[in-house]
């Protein structure tokens, strides 16, 4: 991504807004490099309209209108002062409108993430010296040979097989195994490269380019998706939790008319998965940060059970453990590459890497081949007697629209579990980026109205740049005084179960567009999950002294009776949740599905807008009338 001198400053403004440094041992953003990395990570987005949006953005950032309209007045943003220029930012993150809220979203991800994750020119990013974080260890040195020897296409390929399989993950990966074994020729097309133990532990800023796709986010910046981008998919880089379908799913599934998921073919099938990737629950020990939460819901009378993990006995489920979201060095993880495409591979099957599909040709309603492309623009045509498509809930949907199906439920249906996090900040070290990837699970709100939907409660390491994601700006003096606190940190981590759904479309060049904003319903699960993690950590043995929340303003508070407080104070930063009260859920005003109720609706409240009681009530209320929700909650 290349961008002029004038909009290389105006990032690079921004940047140090966001990260200045403290002016003894923290550089700011331009002086430790992360300027080069925000380009770097942004210049791998393969939409060429986010490019040009950013350009165009940088291009006249630093203009006296555009100080006029982040409130600055005809001023240049270069020439405001620090507090001047996040008061701007601010106002961009506080905005009323959607759009405006994603840039702020953007640009913050960006500055921060790059900011924790360069490395900076001595190799080693001063912040991680000031938080206890350890440097890159690099690959061991006892790490093997890689097992796999996958295709690469330098010029124009055509091939034949019986059945191409796009994506290599966990569903491309078993298919391919399966269909291998059974003797038919196979090829597998996966767009990202292949990485094994060997080229593990050179730290985050190496993993999230070579192992991730490219950030991503849903168009309205509320949602930031994480997805796995290479041989394996998210298989090398999930957190090895492996739980089973649970019965109540899979009862519901068969209720729509998929019959097989309660019969007994699919729980064999389940079995075999289990086997292949050695998945146990002996080996989830607890760590620093689940010992917080066991303790935490064991003294609220809530239950916490083993998480089942597919790994081998070589997993030390300590100090390398915790890195393994960036790929396990010592091989204990068993993703695909271990087990199904080196079970295909054996039987015969040809793996592709630097094979992005980007259509199926479809005759007569069979499809017969599919077009991919490399990085270097080399054609792959593979013509074939089936084709299976296994890219992921974003990237197959895209797949089948630029092929020119057109069934209205491509795309539709999406559903993305949102996870949010309280953090707990304690007086002892507990280094979260350290231990078993995830041991325990809370369930104690995984069924919050009778439907099967709600929020669990887990944890999982929290490394400098990961963090991000869950932590919110509101000034730089205040987050770094949060990244100074990162070693007495940790998180409990909720996850929804979202009933709602969003939806997969293209744009003009054929990538993908995620439309989703979470429901008021699943918003108001997470809101509940939000007081529950807050009162795991007040309950966790080791009173915190500082909590933080994931939210737009955050909330800062103490013991005693911090969980209790965080309650009242939610409302005001636009959060609702909803408790339960003799089993049934409280809306606070909300009617069923988290519709605002008729009376509440059509009160004359709602009219006299120059009533100051109007003008405090409008300030609570009006985000669920609106569906809109906190953008740092998520």
């Amino acid at each position: 991504m290349e961008l002029s001198g004038a909009q290389r400053a105006a990032l690079g403004v921004i940047c140090d807004t966001f990260a200045p440094g403290d002016g003894l041992g923290l550089p700011s953003a331009s002086e430790l490099g992360a300027v080069d990395t925000v380009v770097r990570l942004l210049g791998r987005s393969p939409r060429e309209a986010d490019r040009k949006q950013l350009a165009m953005l940088l291009g006249w950032w630093d203009s006296r209108v555009t100080g006029v309209l982040l409130g600055a007045g005809p001023r240049r943003f270069s020439a405001l002062s620090q507090q001047e220029r996040e008061r701007a930012l601010l106002r961009l993150g506080d905005s009323r409108l959607g759009p405006v809220r994603a840039i702020f979203q953007a640009l913050k991800q960006a500055a921060l993430l790059s900011y924790n994750v360069t490395p900076g020119p001595t190799g080693t990013n001063p912040l991680w010296k000031e938080i206890g974080y350890p440097a890159p260890s690099g690959p061991l040195s006892t790490a093997p040979q890689p097992q796999l020897t996958p295709m690469r296409c330098a010029e124009n390929t055509t091939l034949t097989c019986d059945v191409v399989i796009v994506g290599s993950g966990a569903g491309g990966g078993a298919a391919a195994a399966v269909l291998a074994e059974a003797g038919l020729d196979v090829i597998v097309l996966e767009r990202g490269n292949y990485y094994d133990d060997r080229d593990f532990g050179a730290g985050e800023l190496a993993a999230l380019e070579q192992l991730y796709a490219p950030g991503a986010s849903s168009s309205e910046g509320q949602i930031t998706l994480v997805a796995g981008s290479c041989l394996g998919g998210g298989t090398v880089v999930n957190w090895s939790t492996s739980l089973p379908t649970p019965d109540s799913v899979r009862a519901e599934w068969a209720e729509l008319g998929a019959a097989q998921f309660t019969q007994d073919e699919f729980g064999r099938a389940l079995e075999t998965v289990r086997s292949r990737l050695a998945v146990t629950d002996t080996r989830s020990p607890l760590s620093a940060r689940d010992s917080v939460l066991e303790r935490g819901a064991q003294a609220l009378g809530w239950e916490v059970d083993s998480l089942p993990r597919n790994v081998t006995e070589a997993c030390d489920a300590g100090i390398e453990c915790g890195s393994c979201g960036y790929g396990c060095r010592v091989g204990a993880k068993q993703s695909v590459t271990k087990t199904w495409l080196a079970d295909a591979a054996a039987a015969g099957a040809r793996l592709i890497v630097d094979a992005d599909a980007r259509s199926i040709q479809v005759k007569s309603g069979r499809a017969e081949s599919v077009s991919a492309i490399t990085a270097s623009g080399a054609r792959i045509e593979v013509r074939a007697r089936a084709v299976v498509v296994a890219a992921g809930a974003v990237q197959t949907p895209a797949l089948l629209r630029r092929s020119g199906l057109s069934n209205e439920n491509i795309g539709r249906h999406l559903r993305l579990h949102p996870a949010a996090a309280v953090f707990g900040v304690f007086d002892e070290e507990l280094r979260g980026w350290e231990g078993a990837l995830q041991g325990r699970i809370c369930r104690r709100h995984a069924d919050l109205d009778g439907d099967g939907y709600g929020v669990i409660y887990e944890t999982g390491p929290v490394h400098p740049g990961m963090a991000i994601g869950f932590m919110n700006w509101r000034g730089a003096d205040a987050h770094r005084r949060t990244l100074l606190d990162f070693a007495n940190t940790t998180p409990i981590g909720i996850i929804t179960r979202d009933r709602d759904s969003g939806t997969v479309t293209v744009d003009k060049s054929g990538e993908p567009l995620v439309n989703y904003r979470l429901s008021p319903y699943d918003a108001a699960h997470l809101h509940t999950g939000i007081e529950g993690a807050a009162s795991i950590l007040e309950g966790g043995g080791r009173t915190p002294h500082l909590l933080r929340a994931s939210s737009r303003r955050g909330l800062r508070t103490g013991p005693p009776g911090f969980a209790r407080r965080l309650r009242r104070r939610l409302p005001q930063r636009g959060l609702r949740a909803r408790p339960l009260r003799d089993g049934r859920p409280a809306h606070h005003g909300l009617g069923p599905h988290g519709r605002l109720t008729p009376a509440l609706r059509h009160q004359p409240r709602w009219r006299h807008v120059g009533s100051r009681q109007y003008r405090r009530r409008r300030r609570l209320l009006l985000p669920h009338r609106l569906g809109r929700q906190p953008d740092d909650l998520y």
